[in-house]
């Protein structure tokens, strides 16, 4: 019999404040070690913590988006561990009463198959700083800018089945903060990260022992670390050897998982409710002003663009990915045929983004632009294949769609006596060509375009070119 693997994911959400979760420091990337710390932060005696009413408001549009329980009290708690980038050597966080709890999360899989995912709890808390080696030598560099940072920890049921399921919740989550503008999620710079609690069994049977891989930063790392941890469990199962709960680390360069320390369980944090902290009660009003104030959500967003603009569930899919990508096409497929405006964002602009490691919100083409493009394509003022060369000149250069179709004299022709003109040369430099193609040899209609093209340089209109020479052809006069 076969072994199943059983995923649950726990992702470390950086909430995109201006500030810390209890006090008044910055959460900006980048500063020079330790610059953005207090005494709150840094623990200092005497100094208390004072809630950041922005994250409350961020946890509680997440929940309503994800269908949850809002809880109108809840409760934080000291979760006591000792590390050398805590300062306060404890954490405060949720924990036996978090802001939200159940919800869930619909995927579209790969193969179009709706899987939903159950959502335990998210709860808020507090970051740790950052320990440093690098740039160190047998010594370790302590930054605590990033402690008392916001975070949202988003737990999910043990629903996942494959490493291709993680890897798909994950991205429609990272997706899902993105849109609700809670997150940043740059993962490289480690606002939006998640642990993997990663177990086997026999189909059917109890859940086995699972190990939590930690800190996984990028989807390809999510899905290679859970591959190794699952050859690694069966490996062990089949030998006769035991799974040990413990917490691992994913080695990126050796693509391995290895062992970090036994994992703790609840009772050995020894959490209690933090007395600096009064429970945090919430008004009904409070939760109806959030709600009021979502965006249009990814699914709901998918549906309209299937709706409104007759787009296969793929191009809706592709197109609502992301809430830039989706206002972008928005403002193009104003005025142009929607599935004209799809197939090239999806292709030509994405193409490019990615070839250059660009993202849509800093895209050299504007969205307006992009449109006038394609209009220039609907009034036949150029070609779909002169139109390419056209965007690559505007994603490199940023000029006006009118002014390079008029500076290198780009404009189609579409005059029919200009193109008839271009046929009939070609035909009289041709006349063996001519002459097979009228005994039956049709597919030299193609050489006859081509050429005919490439005597207009690519501008003959595509369409009247194609009629023309098929009147000149079929009737010689």
């Amino acid at each position: 019999m076969s072994w199943e693997v059983v995923i649950g994911l726990e992702v470390h959400v950086q909430l995109n404040t201006q500030s810390k979760i209890f006090c008044n420091c910055p959460t900006r990337y980048g500063a020079e070690p330790n610059r953005h710390t207090c005494p709150v932060c840094l623990a200092l005696p005497g100094a208390l913590p004072v809630l950041n009413a922005a994250a409350v408001d961020k946890a509680i549009a997440f929940g309503l988006a994800v269908g949850a329980e809002i809880h109108q009290r809840s409760v934080f708690a000291r979760k006591n561990y000792f590390y050398p980038d805590l300062p306060k050597g404890y954490q405060i966080s949720q924990y036996e009463i978090p802001i939200v709890g159940r919800g869930q999360l619909a995927l579209t899989l790969a193969d179009g198959t709706e899987k939903i995912v159950g959502i335990t709890r998210a709860h808020l808390e507090e970051d740790a700083g950052k320990s440093l080696h690098e740039a160190f030598s047998a010594e370790t560099g302590i930054d605590l800018n990033r402690a008392g940072t916001p975070l949202l920890e988003i737990v999910s049921e043990p629903d996942m089945r494959s490493p291709a399921e993680a890897v798909a919740y994950l991205k429609k989550l990272h997706a899902l903060v993105r849109y609700l503008d809670i997150s940043d999620g740059n993962m490289q710079e480690g606002s939006f990260r998640c642990d993997a609690n990663v177990s086997l069994r026999r189909p059917g049977e109890p859940f086995g022992t699972r190990a939590e891989i930690k800190n996984l930063n990028s989807f390809r790392f999510l899905e290679k670390a859970i591959e190794y941890e699952m050859e690694r469990q069966q490996d062990l199962l089949e030998s006769g050897a035991e799974v040990v709960q413990e917490t691992r680390l994913f080695d990126a360069n050796k693509g391995e998982t290895r062992s970090m320390r036994s994992k703790e369980e609840a009772n050995d944090y020894r959490y209690f409710p933090d007395p600096d902290l009064l429970p945090l009660v919430l008004e009904p009003a409070q939760i109806e002003a959030v709600r009021a104030s979502l965006p249009e959500l990814p699914d709901a967003r998918k549906r309209r663009f299937m709706e409104q603009y007759a787009l296969p569930a793929y191009d809706a899919g592709v197109l609502t990915s992301s809430r830039a990508l989706a206002d972008y096409y928005e403002v193009v497929a104003e005025g142009v045929d929607a599935k004209l405006a799809a197939n090239w964002i999806m292709g030509d602009l994405l193409g490019a983004l990615n070839r250059s490691n660009g993202e849509i919100e800093s895209c050299p083409v504007t969205a307006e632009q992009m449109r006038r493009l394609l209009q220039r394509i609907e009034d036949q003022t150029i070609s779909g294949k002169i139109a390419k060369d056209v965007f690559e000149v505007l994603f490199e250069k940023g000029e006006d769609v009118d002014t390079i179709i008029e500076r290198k004299g780009l404009r189609q022709i579409t005059d029919v006596e200009a193109i008839t003109k271009l046929i009939d040369a070609v035909l009289a430099k041709n006349p063996g060509q001519v002459a097979d193609y009228r005994s039956g040899k049709e597919k030299l209609f193609g050489f006859f375009v081509g050429q005919v093209m490439k005597a207009s340089q690519g501008k003959a209109n595509p369409e009247q070119l194609n009629r023309l020479l098929r009147e000149r052809l079929d009737n010689p006069s």
